[in-house]
């Protein structure tokens, strides 16, 4: 069917239910909630044959309205930080994986530019990681223990001093999406520059191993995470240059709500990968198996909640078409 064919078809009905919506109509409430499931119904039709239309976005803004609405008149759930991460965020993060994949494809690209700059460029990694700490991990190197610089703290202190710095660089990579996305990628590309200057340097010194065994205990969930920001930052800069049917000013509002709430979901996991990095990181001597465990558990933990769960909970029919 054309899409004409098809709004003429049902626009009566999307104007009825938009009306009773906004309080300037009536319904029973089983017409109601016919009305709501016909229009998911149309939604999911409309994504499948017009996708990116303004028909589609029309639906889906009344399907979200309504959606908005019936949780309003609920009383507020006692257990609303939990539903907020079993069900709020997983949703809405579901909408947003397109902007997670740009962030991560500019970050491993500039990860591999790093890397192939330190190769080609014999100053490279001086220029992006400091002499001193060069000097610091070759004499370190020098002393059999090129994983010392992370047993210099206390356990506390190192890990207080980590988490903080994380969550600083987390928040410029989402704030900085205010310069329409800008800011947000050169955080991308400096933080994936300097992991494969980094990288590179110990790969040079026969040490990849003992450097990936070692630094991605507390890495895989600190290098993920700060993607995850990078991705609220492209969502605040997607709420500013592409407002689809909401006005301008809306559409930025939702972006930094959005952006917000990815920012929150955030915080758990830099807390978790600074301990990791605090407390474990520095036992070197620990065997490979465990390093390896930790890290894949740290991998599958974030590719689960930021990745396979979302797309599950999209997909029940609860949750599809709100």
């Amino acid at each position: 069917m054309r899409e004409a064919a098809f709004v003429k078809q049902n626009k009566d009905k999307w104007v009825t239910f938009e009306n009773a919506l906004n309080g300037q109509g009536q319904l029973e409430p089983d017409e109601l909630s016919s009305l709501y499931i016909e229009i998911t119904d149309h939604l999911s039709y409309a994504k499948t044959f017009y996708e990116g239309s303004n028909t589609q976005f029309y639906l889906n803004s009344l399907a979200s309205k309504a959606h908005q609405k019936i949780y309003k008149t609920k009383r507020e759930s006692k257990n609303r930080i939990v539903s907020f991460w079993k069900t709020e965020f997983p949703l809405m993060f579901f909408q947003h994986r397109k902007e997670l994949l740009i962030a991560f494809l500019v970050f491993t690209f500039f990860t591999i530019v790093g890397a192939f700059s330190s190769a080609n460029e014999g100053d490279f990694v001086r220029s992006i990681l400091g002499d001193g700490y060069v000097n610091m991990t070759l004499e370190n190197i020098e002393n059999n223990d090129p994983m010392a610089v992370y047993k210099q703290q206390g356990e506390f202190n190192m890990f207080l001093g980590i988490t903080i710095n994380n969550i600083k660089v987390a928040v410029f990579a989402f704030a900085f999406g205010i310069f329409l996305g800008v800011g947000t990628l050169f955080i991308m590309l400096r933080n994936g520059i300097m992991l494969g200057s980094f990288q590179y340097f110990f790969y040079d010194k026969g040490l990849l191993w003992e450097s990936v065994r070692t630094i991605w205990i507390h890495g895989t969930i600190e290098i993920s995470v700060i993607i995850i920001a990078g991705c609220a930052g492209l969502v605040l800069a997607n709420g500013i240059l592409f407002p689809c049917t909401y006005s301008r000013l809306e559409s930025f509002k939702r972006g930094v709500k959005n952006g917000l709430k990815i920012m929150v979901s955030t915080i758990p996991f830099f807390i978790i990968a600074g301990f990791l990095e605090g407390f474990v990181t520095r036992h070197t001597e620990m065997p490979d198996w465990l390093a390896i465990l930790i890290i894949l558990s740290s991998l599958s933990l974030i590719v689960f909640y930021y990745i396979i769960y979302p797309y599950q909970l999209n997909k029940k029919p609860l949750y599809a078409n709100s």
